[in-house]
């Protein structure tokens, strides 16, 4: 190995930690929602109030 210093990183910029705020954010929110409770006997397949289409049977319809 060599004695050379490692060169410090560079200041972050504004939008840099605006990312790693979001990021932060997102973590934060995918953890409180695996601490939910499981619903039991609900819907499967994506939320239907999200994507604006309710499914059952095959048959999809909107309101």
């Amino acid at each position: 190995m060599t004695d050379e210093a490692i060169p410090s990183p560079r200041p972050l910029t504004e939008a840099a930690r605006r990312a790693l705020a979001e990021a932060e954010a997102r973590r934060a929110e995918i953890d409180a929602a695996m601490k939910r409770p499981r619903e039991i006997l609900g819907r499967s397949g994506p939320e239907p109030i999200r994507y604006g289409d309710w499914e059952n049977k095959g048959i999809a319809s909107d309101f």
